[in-house]
């Protein structure tokens, strides 16, 4: 399946022309540029251009009506931003922290050259999904929308069946990965920290998780916009610290990390022996993993997002899996490596890792702000998760379904805030796995669309045509 992930992505990477790199431009523009423009997409030519075909009258009646590009003008829809940082808050979970961590005690070094490539790789293949995502989009019967891989499944490829499976995969997989394991982190924290029972703590997750989901999109969407930029901020800040107290070892993690990404052999030494394979199936994992790229989630919100072409929110789909893995687990990893707190073979791993490389620096202080972000990712992924699930029970069984399913989903989170959830990880990630493989099937089979589609929305900029959305 790595390799499949892989392998999706390089076809991707080659039928746009590397347009990760190519178009960088173009899609930095599209994405971050838009926020600090009052014309989304539009370029400073673009718009004197159409300000010379138009009267006065035109221009000040499109002033009036022109809005902040964080918001939606649709009361079903969310803005390209929203949609951004809520795909963001459900997989900036506890995987960026813990999980690099992980990585790097059973991969080594090398995995993150391995995570950083299928990260790479992976922009692409989420821009897709975004892409047919809204290309096959529909209104629902209370007037939002549905998208993501069951709509490109059962309209694209025109297989219900595969929609029916995703989506039915989709939502079991919400309970594990998205609800229970993200509460358990949350309530060991705090168990950790404070001292406070798990079921208290569970209780408390109920209770603000549901007065978000409740709301629907628009209510998750706001509480994401506000949640992921101050989250992720403060826990870049604090590693850029480590980072500059330890800025004479960056050089030297560098070289090891690319050096042990191509070790052939395993060296000698138990635990601390790390070789190719081993760097290249936990790093690849941990990059599909992180970012979700070939997963096809993601899309289900990005289906969500106020904009005409599917190109655009595509880009944005770039964006996250540029943010998510490019930037967070990258400094993560750096962190990790540059503190001194990881050694070949050593006793540390997952949190403990983690809270040991901040503490070196901050005493500890460390390891409580450690266990307040982890709290803050986990929080936010079970938001953004609620909502693939939702759109899973939505599609299975109708708008009907959706009240039970957020209770429901709510009840898994009390249960997994008190109970050990080795079997839940591990029956978690086989979902995941699972739901890649109706979803790539339907990415590779459509895959022509999608590269058509990008291509269009370049040409149309070329020609100076409409690119707004």
């Amino acid at each position: 399946m790595l390799a499949v992930f892989l392998l999706t992505g390089l076809w991707f990477t080659l039928r746009s022309g590397v347009f990760q790199l190519r178009g960088l431009p173009l899609w930095m523009r599209t994405t971050f540029g838009s926020l600090f423009r009052e014309d989304g997409e539009k370029s400073k030519e673009e718009r004197k251009s159409e300000d010379r075909r138009k009267s006065k009258k035109e221009r000040k009646n499109e002033e009036r009506k022109n809005e902040d590009r964080k918001k939606s003008g649709d009361e079903h829809s969310i803005s390209q931003w929203q949609a951004l940082t809520s795909a963001l808050a459900a997989c900036l979970g506890t995987g960026n922290i813990v999980g690099v961590a992980t990585v790097i005690t059973l991969g080594g070094p090398g995995a993150v050259f391995w995570m950083l490539l299928s990260a790479f790789l992976g922009m692409m293949t989420c821009c897709a999904e975004n892409i047919l995502g809204l290309r096959y989009r529909w209104r629902t019967e209370s007037g939002g929308w549905m998208g993501g891989p069951m709509a490109y499944l059962s309209k694209g490829l025109k297989s219900k069946p595969l929609a029916g499976i995703y989506a039915a995969l989709l939502t079991l997989a919400s309970f594990g990965i998205g609800s229970m394991t993200q509460a358990n982190a949350i309530a060991e924290a705090a168990k950790g920290t404070l001292r406070t029972p798990n079921i208290v703590t569970g209780l408390l997750i109920c209770l603000l998780v549901g007065m978000v989901i409740f709301g629907g999109v628009k209510r998750i969407a706001r509480v994401t916009e506000k949640i992921v930029p101050f989250m992720t901020g403060l826990f870049l800040t604090l590693s850029l610290v480590v980072l500059l107290a330890n800025r004479e070892r960056i050089p030297g993690v560098i070289a090891g990390i690319m050096r042990e990404a191509f070790r052939v052999k395993a060296a000698a030494g138990g635990a601390a022996a790390y070789g190719i394979r081993g760097a290249m199936r936990y790093g690849v994992a941990r990059g599909v993993f992180s970012n979700e790229a070939g997963l096809g989630s993601s899309a289900v919100i990005h289906a969500a997002a106020d904009v005409e072409r599917p190109a655009i929110q595509g880009m944005w789909g770039i964006a996250e899996v540029f943010i998510d893995t490019i930037v967070m687990c990258t400094v993560t990893a750096l962190v990790l490596l540059c503190s001194g707190a990881w050694v070949p073979g050593g006793a540390y791993g997952g949190v403990a890792l983690a809270g040991a490389s901040f503490a070196g620096v901050f005493g500890a202080w460390g390891y409580r702000f450690m266990a307040f972000s982890i709290t803050l990712f986990a929080f936010a992924t079970l938001t953004g998760w609620s909502y693939y699930g939702e759109q899973g029970a939505r599609y299975l069984l109708g708008e009907k379904s959706v009240t039970w399913y957020r209770v429901l989903y709510l009840g898994s989170a009390l249960l997994g805030s008190v109970m050990r959830l080795d079997a839940v990880w591990s029956v978690a990630d086989s979902l995941n796995g699972l739901m890649a493989i109706p979803n790539l099937i339907g990415l590779l089979w459509l895959s022509g669309e999608a590269v058509r589609e990008l291509r269009s929305f370049e040409r149309s900029l070329t020609s100076g045509g409409r690119t707004n959305a």
